[in-house]
């Protein structure tokens, strides 16, 4: 045992790369393996509803493609993506969200949307840069751009999106060195993870018009965007971009994790042609390509199957679930001083916060004890706020299991409240 650890400490403590130190376990993919004790209710990870997967359809048009396409499916792929793919994906876009122009070498097909975040973090960002997210952040793309160590500006979430004032001021006191250094802002524009707020019509023009004005660019992150159940659909800023001819300014970042399933692992980034193609390069040495299977079956779906209409049923089920989760709040934590939570209009998310003497780190133990799990507000964090506030997803547990969660919620406030003297 002795030399095994001093094995460990000279090969693995000692010669890791800086990047590899800095690389930390994500906090959602360990509660997940949590999930499977018996009565455990989880209210962390933004798992879909798998009742909610066009399984038939799917497995038809797998079936299909193995037998007839199978020297292109079962074959390497281009790194760049699948062209039947990426044109299903430009007349999706033409089609629901207004963009025209768009060629194919303004998109590569990523393995998910965290690897387009990965690869965004591997193009851009050093230990010099300078990005501005929001706080809280969504965690994945935290923990891609915090590998690299750049210095962050961070944008108080307010009730219609970040605090752009913070944003503008920043760029503002900059010296010429530091916006060289300046990379992007990244923000998830529509039903936010982890807050569930979706950035009003006014805070996307105007963030728009700062990147045009301060030559700097946006990475907008959307998997939630056809999420929506209530409200008027808002444009994203890659539209209202293209519509001011300052689409350059502009990354989009989309998935189809959330409108067909995650387990497809297919995600899409669209922007200038030369982004793309660093985008590229970073991809062919990080995998080669994004299966070829999976990016057919894709386009095949698209091709044959309107998804916002198959989007319908898991929206009502979504909304009723939403509905059921903020009922259950108000009745449970209504009356409790300085508890507040959003109300999110679409998406998978509700953010709630306490006073400021509770870290829901440490009140989580109480909620495991009362087998509960929820993700616990500094994961969202590239610092230490946010330690008051939690993430709670509302997509896969049923109706009756929201209700009781809350309960189960209440009791473990309560407990903690108790233990602090409170």
């Amino acid at each position: 045992m002795n030399q095994i650890s001093e094995v460990t400490e000279q090969i693995v403590d000692r010669k890791l790369s800086a990047v590899a130190k800095r690389t930390k376990a994500s906090i959602i993919r360990e509660m997940l393996k949590s999930t499977s004790i018996p009565g455990l209710i989880s209210f962390g990870g933004g798992v879909p509803d798998p009742e909610t997967f066009p399984r038939e359809h799917l497995a038809e048009i797998a079936k299909e493609i193995v037998e007839q396409e199978y020297k292109t499916t079962l074959q390497y792929g281009t790194t760049e993506g699948d062209k039947q793919l990426k044109q299903q994906y430009i007349q999706y876009l033409r089609k629901y969200e207004g963009i025209e122009g768009l060629e194919e070498d303004h998109m590569v097909i990523t393995s998910g949307s965290q690897q387009a975040l990965d690869l965004i973090g591997r193009t851009f960002l050093d230990t010099q840069s300078i990005c501005a997210i929001c706080d809280p952040v969504y965690l994945g793309a935290a923990s891609a751009f915090m590998i690299h160590a750049p210095k962050f500006i961070k944008l108080t979430m307010q009730d219609d999106g970040p605090d752009v004032d913070i944003l503008e001021r920043s760029l503002q006191k900059m010296t010429e060195d530091e916006k060289e250094q300046f990379k992007f802002f990244y923000l998830v524009s529509n039903f936010d993870n982890p807050t569930g707020i979706c950035l009003s019509l006014e805070k996307r023009i105007r963030i728009l018009e700062i990147a045009a004005a301060h030559k700097i660019l946006i990475v907008e992150d959307d998997p939630y965007g056809l999420l929506r159940f209530e409200g008027e659909k808002i444009p994203s800023i890659y539209k209202l971009a293209v519509e001011r001819g300052l689409q350059d300014y502009v990354l989009l970042l989309n998935t189809f994790s959330k409108i067909l399933s995650p387990g497809l692992r297919m995600g899409i980034v669209v922007g200038n042609q030369k982004i793309v193609r660093k985008l590229v390069l970073g991809k062919q040495v990080a995998d080669l390509c994004t299966s070829p299977l999976l990016q057919r079956m894709t386009a095949r779906y698209l091709e044959r199957h309107d998804p916002i209409v198959h989007l319908q049923n898991a929206l009502k089920v979504y909304a009723k679930k939403r509905d059921t989760m903020m009922a259950s709040f108000k009745e449970d934590f209504g009356n409790i001083e300085g508890v507040h939570w959003t109300y999110p209009q679409g998406g998978l998310f509700s953010w709630m916060c306490f006073p400021d003497w509770v870290d829901t780190m440490e009140m989580l133990e109480f909620a495991k004890k009362n087998l509960l799990i929820y993700i616990p507000g500094e994961a969202f964090s590239v610092g230490d706020s946010n330690k008051n506030c939690m993430r709670l997803s509302f997509c896969l547990p049923s109706e009756e299991q929201i209700r009781e969660g809350s309960k189960r919620l209440l009791k473990a406030f309560q407990q903690y409240a108790f233990m602090k003297g409170r």
